[in-house]
């Protein structure tokens, strides 16, 4: 799984030289580049204006979404009569998922390293907030 894998150098992901240069852009980033840089607004927004760019957008977020769908279980095909899990999370359980204390989840919501929605006075983390997190806290582990 490519979670379990290190942290790779910014060479790694160029590849050839020149104007054919090219990136390879791994799914989990994918994913948080659509949420987190709006690139689904960026789009739409300019669609047509540059055909390549309109491909790449498009391929980033197909590999997003693909990854999403295999990292929080949302995959299609799944029978109707199973419920999907839930969009969200408890600081229970993320610290339950990640063997860390309800406290240790708290701290890294409070110093940004993981996003969450407080409601009602209590935080809830999505699932792909929560694969994040996970895959940058294996990664810093390695």
């Amino acid at each position: 799984m490519s979670a379990d894998l290190p942290v790779r150098p910014p060479q790694h992901y160029v590849h050839g030289l020149g104007a054919g240069s090219f990136v390879i852009v791994p799914g989990r980033v994918a994913a948080w580049l659509t949420s987190r840089a709006n690139l689904t607004d960026l789009r739409v927004a300019h669609r047509g204006a540059d055909p390549e760019v309109d491909n790449v957008l498009l391929a980033i977020a197909t590999s997003g979404a693909i990854w999403l769908d295999s990292a929080t279980g949302s995959a299609p095909g799944k029978r109707e009569e199973q419920a999907p899990p839930s969009q969200w999370m408890t600081t229970s359980d993320v610290a339950d998922r990640l063997n860390m204390t309800v406290r240790g989840v708290r701290v890294a919501i409070e110093t940004g390293r993981l996003r969450a929605e407080r409601q009602h006075g209590r935080w809830f983390v999505t699932r792909e907030e929560f694969e994040h997190f996970k895959t940058v806290r294996r990664q810093r582990a390695a």
